[in-house]
């Protein structure tokens, strides 16, 4: 089940991709309802969709201060 919810979680952020404050919002909620480790996952995940949507790089900060 937790799998599904991260793949989900990765659709979302794709589909809002156009806009960076919807971005931001789901990603913020994404944070809180993944696991620790699915949180690390994403955060790989978002670091090689971010280079590909570089207007999307200020919301790696929101990922990468929980570190």
């Amino acid at each position: 089940m937790p799998r599904m919810i991260y793949d989900y979680t990765k659709s979302v952020l794709e589909k809002v991709s156009f806009d960076v404050e919807l971005f931001m919002k789901e990603l913020k909620k994404a944070v809180k309802k993944l696991l620790p480790y699915e949180v690390e996952h994403l955060r790989n995940w978002l670091i090689y969709f971010t280079n590909k949507n570089p207007q999307l790089k200020p919301c790696l900060c929101y990922v990468m201060e929980d570190e």
